[in-house]
């Protein structure tokens, strides 16, 4: 199936973008219109409006919305309008996707009908046109997506609001819909404004804004190579067991995958090493897996609209057709109904995934009665008082016990999602097990038709039952690509949740899934997500690291780097690829290693990872490595360079403006301003020094200002090197002054090492070394000097480069204040002239005069 290319992925933004602001728009003066908002009904209202308008205000209630705090009996419609907006335009475009697939049925007649055939049908129907009967038949063919019963269906826009959106779907190109990955780009596009206003306000993240900042198509290349070194690798270790020959004849990899290649999946990104003169898979067979693929469960946590679940259908349904013979039709349901679980946080974002894989089948065998989908929102909350959610259970107190542990397991859940973990809360797991809550909550549903709050609330506890059944599963294999939110931009109740369950990992979101992930698997079962790489070699994750290099199996880390995404919401994102086993490692274990973080877009990324040769590396010795971090390369052990160095961060005063200033804006510095040394963007000898301070003698308003951290003490007065901690580290010498938190001041222990830790420092080799560990764009001081360095290497090298010692202070640029004024040598000597000519003296000018040319003493 193809990729949808940039200009009409564009195109489809844009038309998404546009489509919201009018869905939503519309849904609102459509409720409004029924006056769901108001405390009353509007007079001129009939019965049939009057009963509608009851249904949506108890819809509202459990989807959030509360009753007017100001105006009494009035309420929100906030989350109602969202719903229904996107339900109106999601209706059209899902009709627009089976109708270009030739998958639109028709209820009636059970056979695929054009837009043409559609426009015939409609007087009959009692329907306005033709895009209303489109949209029926696909809300009748996808009931798990538009539920029959939901108040909301009833609810007709405007036509003045409704046209727009008709004209904006069949604006768009056959192409968009018939991509394979077009549905991935639609709800990420639904989002991206709301995403860029909820960055832009610095708000903490709640449960309305996570699925909006979380949000992240996940590149094709990123998918295939995790699932190809899982299942991939899972099938090739059982298939060069069965031919074992191939194993030690083949050529190259190339000739590996093609032996192996199933019908549709050419296993691309499958990759393989030589061990003991025989090729076996780089991440390993997989041995702690069931032996048969129908015995295969694979769940994504974190589904956005199902891109790992439909790759992992594809690749199940080709793996149970080559074992078990089978007919396509039966293992598409199969693959449907016994393998695949998907959760994810945002009830419509759950409703693109689901429409995805039911495409994905279709597309494969046409239409058909699929088995009921094993995917379910994990961020629905009950909404209602603990003693109404109770009611749904009757006089059965087992069952009672059931639907309160639903209430405590979901109340947080629109912010928590599949974090919830009903496997570790205390007592009785199984009180009501959430599989015997269905029937009662199907009974329910049936006799509560009249009570409109009920209804709702029966509607929304079978989700949470069936959320609940996944959410306490063990699974196979656990892929996904995590969402990342700084703890920094929690909100209170994600933030302590995080701090109380995960508390190695709760600096991000993101390492809380990794555990997360570990977490759903079963004994042998492995995760592969795509994550941020800093948990690798970050000092926060210290203790997170070393408890899963002792405990569990890494199989794969890929280092992607900056540029991993072609999205630009991706932007600032460095990622990386790790596939995890949850089992013991053997004493010899080994883990594959690529590193792509050097390339600067997604397709040579993508090619590095299935042409290059990848890195065979011990798991074991990555616990000798400073703070256990994840090291992609040789490590030598070498003493490290803090053995004879100390590096201390820099000052920040948190409000420049009022405390930093270029030392040329005043005619004389005071002692209240003391001389400051910047960052570099390129190395140089003498380099950062245009700034003066106002420290007033440490007694002034910097030293007391709560938004300063005055720091690097230990460094003032001694000589060292300032190292830039951004991107490729660019240094330059320092001579004890104040310095910037952008950078790090690398002191010598010894003044007598200088010599070797600045040649050292301005080679290529220092970078090298440091980005071994860390590859955070901005690198911590600590990372610095945990780095192997050869002392009698680079002394030797440092007394052939300087013979005569390291150069005294000195430039003759003349925006640093170590400039003599004087413009012979200058780099700008006729301007430096001016300057004197006006008056003007630099810092460390000695005298006022120009020796050589009296004239021009000013």
């Amino acid at each position: 199936m193809s990729s949808l290319p940039t200009p009409l992925r564009r195109q489809l933004e844009s038309a998404i973008k546009q489509a919201r602001t009018l869905a939503e728009s519309g849904a609102r003066k459509a409720l409004e219109t029924l006056a769901v908002h108001e405390p009353d009904p509007y007079p001129h209202m009939n019965d049939v409006q009057r009963t509608l308008r009851r249904k949506l205000r108890a819809q509202a209630r459990q989807l959030g919305d509360a009753e007017s705090r100001v105006r009494r009996g009035a309420h929100e419609i906030k989350h109602l309008a969202e719903k229904l907006g996107y339900d109106q335009w999601h209706r059209l475009l899902f009709a627009r996707y089976l109708l270009e697939n030739n998958l639109l049925i028709s209820p009636e007649h059970g056979v695929s009908v054009t837009l043409e055939d559609c426009e015939e049908l409609a007087p009959s129907l009692g329907l306005k046109d033709s895009w209303s009967v489109a949209a029926q038949f696909a809300s009748r063919e996808l009931p798990e997506i538009f539920r029959a019963d939901d108040p909301a269906g009833s609810v007709d826009l405007a036509i003045d609001d409704r046209q727009p959106l008709i004209q904006l779907v069949t604006g768009l190109p056959r192409e968009a819909f018939t991509a394979g990955d077009s549905l991935g780009w639609c709800y990420q596009f639904w989002q991206a404004e709301r995403k860029d206003e909820v960055n832009a306000s610095g708000n903490k993240i709640g449960a309305d804004e996570l699925p909006a900042v979380t949000q992240l198509f996940t590149e094709d290349y990123m998918v295939d190579f995790l699932l190809d070194n899982t299942l991939g690798a899972w099938h090739a270790g059982k298939y060069l067991a069965a031919h074992p020959t191939l194993a030690g004849t083949a050529s190259t990899e190339g000739d590996l995958r093609s032996a192996m290649a199933l019908p549709g999946c050419p296993w691309t990104y499958l990759r393989f090493i030589q061990k003991d003169g025989k090729w076996t898979p780089a991440a390993g067979t997989f041995d702690g897996w069931p032996k048969a693929a129908k015995d295969l469960k694979c769940l994504d946590p974190c589904m956005g609209s199902g891109h790992f679940v439909v790759a992992m259908f594809e690749r199940l349904v080709v793996l149970r057709m080559a074992e078990e013979n089978g007919e396509e039709s039966d293992m598409v349901a199969a693959v449907i109904r016994d393998n695949l679980f998907g959760l994810e946080i945002d009830p419509r974002c759950t409703q693109i995934g689901a429409f995805n894989l039911a495409l994905a089948a279709w597309r494969r065998v046409g239409h058909c009665v699929l088995p009921p989908m094993h995917i379910a929102c994990s961020g629905l909350a009950p909404n209602a008082k603990v003693d109404d959610w109770l009611s749904l259970a009757g006089e059965d107190e087992r069952l009672q016990n059931g639907m309160e542990r639903l209430y405590r397991l979901f109340k947080d859940a629109p912010v928590l999602g599949s974090l919830i973990n009903p496997r570790a809360a205390k007592g009785d797991m199984y009180e009501a097990g959430f599989h015997e809550l269905q029937p009662l909550l199907e009974k329910a549903l049936v006799q509560e038709t009249k009570d409109d709050t009920a209804h709702e609330m029966a509607v929304t506890a079978r989700g949470l039952a069936k959320a609940a059944e996944i959410l306490a599963g063990l699974f196979t294999l656990v892929a996904t690509n995590v969402p990342y939110l700084g703890r920094g931009k929690q909100d209170e109740v994600l933030r302590d949740f995080c701090d109380r369950v995960y508390p190695e990992s709760k600096a991000d979101l993101a390492t809380c899934f990794v555990e997360r992930c570990l977490g759903f698997c079963s004994s042998g079962g492995s995760t592969a997500i795509v994550t941020p790489q800093n948990w690798l070699f970050l000092v926060s994750y210290k203790k997170l690291r070393e408890r899963l290099l002792r405990r569990d199996t890494w199989d794969v880390v890929v280092r992607l780097g900056e540029n991993g995404f072609e999205s630009t919401q991706a932007a600032g994102a460095f990622v990386a690829l790790v596939e995890i086993s949850s089992r013991s490692p053997s004493a010899d274990q080994c883990f594959v290693a690529i590193d792509a973080t050097n390339l600067a877009t997604p397709t040579e990324k993508s090619y590095r990872l299935f042409s290059d040769a990848p890195l065979t590396l011990r798991q074991s010795e990555q616990l000798a490595n400073p703070d256990f971090r994840i090291a992609i390369g040789e490590i030598s052990r070498l003493p490290l360079l803090r053995d004879i160095a100390d590096c201390s961060q820099g000052t920040t005063t948190g409000d420049n403006p009022r405390y930093l200033f270029q030392f040329w804006e005043f005619s004389k510095r005071t002692e209240d301003w003391n001389f400051f040394q910047g960052a570099v963007e390129s190395p140089c000898m003498f380099g950062g020094r245009e700034s003066v301070l106002r420290w007033q003698g440490g007694i002034g308003e910097l030293a007391t200002s709560p938004d300063a951290r005055v720091q690097g003490q230990a460094a003032f007065g001694n000589h060292g090197v300032v190292v830039s901690q951004m991107r490729e580290l660019p240094v330059t010498r320092y001579s004890g002054e104040f310095f910037s938190m952008n950078g790090a001041a690398l002191v010598p222990k010894n003044s007598k090492h200088l010599p070797a830790i600045w040649t050292f420092c301005s080679a290529p080799d220092f970078c090298e070394e440091v980005r071994k560990i860390d590859q955070a764009l901005k690198v911590t001081n600590a990372s610095l000097v945990k780095i192997p360095f050869d002392l009698a290497h680079w002394e030797k090298v440092a007394a052939e480069k300087y013979p005569h010692g390291l150069p005294k202070p000195f430039s003759s640029d003349p925006t640093q204040w170590l400039f003599n004024g004087h413009p012979t040598g200058a780099d700008q000597p006729l301007h430096v002239a001016s300057a004197r000519l006006l008056g003007y003296l630099w810092p460390r000018q000695t005298g006022s005069s120009f020796p050589d040319c009296p004239a021009l003493d000013p």
